[in-house]
C-alpha cells in the first residue's frame, strides 16, 4: 500500500499529539513529511526521532538553535511564519493537518491550499477570519477540505448522501464547559485553574477557556457557515453536557441525523485522514447501558459571547476577525491573571462596537483588521 504523506501544523499541541497517535496505529498507511510546532522542543525532538520528518519548523530562531543542539537524526529546521508556511506546503505533502492555535494558522493553511494540498482543518480561525477567501481558493484548487473539529466532522458525516436543499438546519452541540451550573453571580471570581478544568475534553489552554465562555461554539458557528454554505439562521447551538452527540442535522421532513461517540478527538482525526474510507481510531466503543442524554438551549445571560459571535457573522466582512482577535487577547490576559473571567466578553464587546467593519477582498484586509483589533483589545484590557 502506498503511504499518504502528511504535514502537521501544531504537532506538539493537543490535536497534533492525537494526530500522531492515530498515525502511530497505521504505519503502513501514512508517513510524516513535515511538522510545525512552537517552543515545546523536548516533545518535538521525540516526535522527530520517532516519525523522521524531512522538515520541521519552530516558533523562532532561539527555539531552532535549541532544537539543532538536541536532535540526533537528520532533519532540516526552519522557524517563524516562513517555516510554518514551508511545513504546511512541504514538497510531497498530500494532506496538511492544520492544528496551529488561533489566527497564526491562517497563512500556513492558505499556503497549503494554494499548493494543492488537501486540508484536515482543526484550526477554525482560518475560516472565521477569511471564510469567503479560503473557500474560493479551495474551489479553485479542487482540493479536499475536511473538518477535524468534532462538531463539524459530525455534521459532515450526517449530511453524507443527502441533498443540501433538504437541510433545515444544523445543530452544533456544546458541553457547556465547567460553569454550566455555577451561579452567575460567582463568575467574577472564577479562577484560571477552574476555567481550564473542562469536564469532558482534554484540550489546550486557549480552547479550554473558549469552551468555558462558549466563544469556541460561536467560532464554530462561523466556521459552519463557510464549511456547509449555510446562513446563520440555519445554524443552531444546543447544550449537551454529556458530549456524546457531537452534532446533528435536521431535514425538512422532520428527520434528524446525529453522529455519536465517546468524546475523543482521535475519532474525527482518523475520519479526516482516511476519508472516504474509515479506519481504527483507538476511540473506545460507546456503551449504551444506562446512557442518559440531556439537551438545553444556551442561556444568553450565562453565555453572552455566543450572541456576539452570531452578531459578527451577521455583520460579516472583518467583524469575525475582530471578534477572534479580541478574544485571543482577552483570553491571554485572563490566563496571565490580568483580567477577570467576566472581562473576556467585555473586551470582545467593546472592541466589536468600536471597530468600523468593512468587507474583505484580500488576506491583507483580514490581517489589518486582526492587527487593529488586537491593539484595541490590549488597550481596553489594560484599563480593566
Amino acid at each position: 500500500m502506498r503511504k499518504k504523506s502528511i504535514s502537521i501544523l501544531g504537532s506538539t499541541g493537543s490535536i497534533g499529539v492525537n494526530t500522531l497517535e492515530v498515525l502511530r496505529m497505521h504505519p503502513d498507511r501514512f508517513k510524516v513529511v513535515s511538522l510545525a510546532a512552537g517552543n515545546n522542543i523536548a516533545l518535538l525532538k521525540e516526535q522527530i526521532e520517532e516519525f523522521r520528518p524531512s522538515f520541521v519548523s519552530v516558533a523562532d530562531s532561539s527555539a531552532a538553535s535549541a532544537l539543532r543542539g538536541s536532535v540526533t537524526v537528520p532533519v532540516e529546521i526552519g522557524f517563524g511564519i516562513e517555516g510554518a508556511i514551508r511545513a504546511a506546503a512541504f514538497d510531497g505533502a498530500e494532506m496538511c493537518v492544520s492544528a496551529i492555535s488561533g489566527a497564526a494558522g491562517l497563512l500556513p493553511t492558505m499556503a497549503a491550499i494554494k499548493a494543492g494540498v488537501d486540508i484536515a482543518l482543526a484550526n477554525k480561525e482560518t475560516l472565521v477570519l477569511a471564510g469567503p477567501l479560503v473557500m474560493e481558493e479551495v474551489r479553485k484548487r479542487g482540493i479536499k477540505f475536511l473538518p477535524v473539529d468534532s462538531e463539524h466532522s459530525a455534521v459532515y458525516q450526517s449530511i453524507a448522501g443527502h441533498r443540501p436543499e433538504d437541510i433545515k438546519r444544523v445543530i452544533l452541540t456544546a458541553s457547556g464547559g465547567p460553569f454550566l451550573k455555577t451561579p452567575i453571580q460567582d463568575f467574577p471570581g472564577i479562577t484560571t485553574a477552574a476555567a481550564l478544568n473542562h469536564p469532558r475534553w482534554k484540550m489546550g489552554k486557549k480552547i479550554s477557556i473558549d469552551s468555558a465562555t462558549l466563544v469556541n461554539k460561536g467560532l464554530e458557528v462561523i466556521e459552519a457557515r463557510w464549511l456547509f454554505n449555510l446562513p446563520p439562521d440555519k445554524i443552531s447551538v444546543v447544550i449537551h453536557p454529556q458530549s456524546i452527540v457531537h452534532s446533528m442535522v435536521e431535514y425538512i421532513d422532520g428527520s434528524i441525523m446525529a453522529q455519536m461517540g465517546n468524546p475523543d478527538m482521535k475519532g474525527p482525526i482518523a475520519y479526516a485522514l482516511s476519508w472516504p474510507e474509515r479506519m481504527d481510531s483507538g476511540t473506545p466503543a460507546l456503551g449504551f447501558n444506562g446512557l442518559s442524554l440531556e439537551f438545553h438551549d444556551p442561556d444568553p445571560e450565562r453565555f453572552p459571547c455566543l450572541s456576539l459571535a452570531y452578531e459578527a457573522l451577521r455583520v460579516g466582512g472583518t467583524a469575525p476577525a475582530v471578534l477572534n482577535a479580541a478574544d485571543e487577547v482577552a483570553v491571554a490576559s485572563f490566563l496571565e491573571g490580568r483580567l477577570p473571567f467576566t472581562g473576556i466578553c467585555s473586551v470582545i464587546r467593546e472592541v466589536m462596537e468600536g471597530y468600523g467593519h468593512k468587507e474583505i477582498s484580500s488576506i491583507e484586509d483580514v490581517l489589518e483588521a486582526d492587527r487593529a483589533a488586537r491593539e484595541a483589545a490590549s488597550s481596553f484590557a489594560a484599563r480593566m
